[in-house]
């Protein structure tokens, strides 16, 4: 104890100074102990320093394997500084001024090599503990609860047709899953475990709330949302209201509609609803600017028309009844967009521009500006059929990046490239030739005359080689990374460079492979990720699993964190109201069932035998 209390007593320099030199588990078991090993534990540049040993990067580094091939300040190797006579004292300080430059030498290298690495921006926090984990620790596949019929079986489970993420306006690491159901209902899922056990249903609305679903002869209504549309489900958070793309509007904590807005033609996709900014709505062949904060006089509270009228003028005074101011329209030249996204100002994550991007079925990223809607501003061309579009508030160069790639740069070259004013980065995934696409466009932004703002497309980063064999589906931001997923079903995360991969999960499948499954075990079997959600709630949160990663395959919902525990999956939702003896009646009864089952086929084999013998009939 008194050991204990002594080492406690040395300064934190030191305290971490020797952590360096403990395995990471140990560094985990550790900072347990107290609460300032805790604090010396999850000291930053230490897990920045332990997240860059472990990259992919020094592999291409022979920085401890020079020896005596490093320089000194004259440029004179030392190897050739060591004198080969002399007196011995002599011999000993030449060996201890080698040393110190070689320690230098190697110390100012290791530097810059890890400011080429380091994929952080200045002013951006990071939690470099939480880092390490995310980028090395075991990932594991959780299945949330499938809703199922009111009153049907239990094995018939209702698809999922879209999802968006509710976090309660002022609510602490709460966090929910809102879809709408194939059969017009409304589900919520406990994302964080807050309410109820993570991952299970926390209310559902009536079935046909939406639409009205399956007909009787199964068809389903020509009303519901179509299945190739991924963006169908908005969510404001400070209004507690989603949006579905139908155009209905539904009050979350009374799952009840309150407006429906009809447009001309369908809705194929919808931006992120902001309680700051309208809600741009993508249909067939164009954009609308959906301000749902205007309140309109519902008809019953109309003054009603007191004079007979005519037939004629009955129609029109209906028409001008119904009558609504159209919404801000723009017509796109081609049609079939597919993810609207509403940029975030220079170096403000939580601060909308009023620039919006458009992706979709055509062959370039349309931009406008929300002040000179519907009139376009800009195009960043392509070539590939892009689906998916995030950005960060920071600037990009693909020059610089390519040059960081391959530790070229200097610390202050580092340093003047990611200090560019106004600078962003949009990021977009596709498909170009059948493979995946990963984009990244640098962006610029500068005042002409001190209030309109002029974009460049200064920088174009296009990797169609290394990211994936198939198409991307969805592309998000996951701490200092960047997070996709492919139509092989695998997740993949790359450095901000968009070509450095640093981990990939493969999903698998919904249901538990059992040895009665015919297709369970064949490859390409697994389900795929159709659209990625970062669970990420509030910055200073204490665990890693405050960032995982929600998935959406287009039936079922799942979750990738990161954890040595086995995942959950929907039968661990099933409650088990059957008595231990009820359990082993049935247990045997299938066992019955499978002798009796293997006797018939050994029969029917034998059968078989004795007529392929050809044997003459008595």
């Amino acid at each position: 104890m008194a050991v204990g209390c002594r080492f406690q007593s040395l300064p934190d320099e030191i305290l971490l100074h020797i952590i360096q030199f403990l395995g990471v588990q140990d560094v985990v078991k550790l900072q347990s102990v107290s609460k300032k090993f805790l604090r010396i534990c999850r000291d930053k540049p230490h897990w920045r320093g332990r997240c860059l040993d472990a990259a992919a990067v020094l592999e291409r580094v022979s920085l401890f394997r020079q020896g005596s091939d490093w320089v000194d300040e004259e440029g004179v190797p030392l190897s050739r500084a060591v004198p080969t006579n002399g007196h011995p004292l002599q011999h000993h300080n030449v060996i201890e001024r080698i040393g110190l430059l070689a320690t230098r030498k190697r110390e100012r290298e290791y530097s810059r090599i890890a400011a080429n690495w380091d994929p952080t921006f200045p002013g951006e926090d990071t939690n470099w503990y939480h880092e390490y984990i995310q980028r090395n620790a075991p990932t594991v596949t959780n299945w949330f609860e499938r809703p199922h019929p009111p009153n049907g079986p239990t094995e018939d489970a209702i698809d999922v047709r879209g999802v968006a993420l509710y976090k309660p306006y002022q609510a602490e690491n709460q966090l929910f899953a809102v879809s709408p159901l194939d059969d017009g209902s409304i589900c919520i899922w406990d994302v964080k475990g807050s309410k109820a056990k993570k991952g299970s249903i926390l209310s559902k609305s009536r079935p046909g709330l939406l639409w009205h679903g399956q007909s009787m002869s199964g068809e389903l209504s020509s009303q519901s949302i179509d299945r190739g549309i991924i963006e169908c489900v908005s969510v404001d958070n400070q209004r507690h209201a989603a949006f579905f793309a139908l155009g209905n509007k539904v009050d979350l904590q009374s799952l009840a509609v309150v407006t429906a807005t009809r447009f001309e033609r369908v809705v194929m996709t919808m931006s992120a609803a902001n309680p700051t900014v309208p809600l741009t709505v993508g249909t067939f062949n164009g954009l609308y600017l959906h301000d749902y904060r205007i309140k309109y006089t519902p008809r019953e509270q109309q003054q009603e028309v007191v004079e007979p009228l005519s037939p004629r003028h009955r129609d029109l005074s209906m028409i001008l009844e119904d009558w609504r101011p159209l919404p801000l329209y723009a017509a796109l030249a081609q049609p079939g967009p597919q993810y609207i996204h509403h940029m975030e100002r220079p170096g403000q994550r939580d601060e909308l521009s009023d620039d919006i991007f458009v992706a979709g079925r055509f062959t370039s990223i349309l931009h406008y500006d929300r002040r000179m809607f519907p009139s376009i501003k800009g195009s960043l061309h392509s070539g590939g059929r892009l689906c998916s579009l995030t950005s960060l508030p920071y600037p990009f160069s693909s020059i610089d990046s390519s040059l960081r790639r391959r530790l070229e740069l200097t610390e202050e070259q580092v340093t003047k490239s990611k200090s560019i004013a106004g600078g962003r980065t949009l990021i977009a995934c596709g498909e170009y030739n059948t493979k995946g696409s990963l984009e990244v466009y640098g962006l610029s932004s500068k005042s002409e005359d001190g209030r309109s703002i002029q974009i460049s497309y200064d920088s174009t980063m296009k990797n169609r080689q290394t990211a994936s064999s198939s198409k991307l589906l969805s592309v998000i931001n996951h701490g200092n990374r960047l997070v996709f997923s492919d139509g092989q079903g695998y997740l993949k995360w790359m450095e901000r460079d968009g070509f450095t991969e640093v981990r990939r999960h493969r999903i698998g499948k919904v249901e538990k492979v059992t040895h009665r499954s015919l297709f369970g075990a064949m490859p390409g079997s697994d389900d795929i990720a159709r659209k990625l959600l970062s669970t990420r709630t509030e910055v200073g949160q204490s665990t890693c699993n405050n960032d995982e990663i929600l998935f959406w395959t287009g039936e079922a919902l799942g979750l990738v964190g990161f954890s040595s525990r086995s995942g959950f999956s929907p039968e661990d939702f099933v409650e088990n109201t059957k008595t231990p003896e009820e359990a082993a009646a049935e247990e045997e009864e299938q066992v019955y069932a499978e002798r009796m089952r293997l006797a018939l086929e050994r029969q029917a084999d034998e059968v078989r035998f004795v007529q392929n013998l050809g044997m003459p009939r008595h």
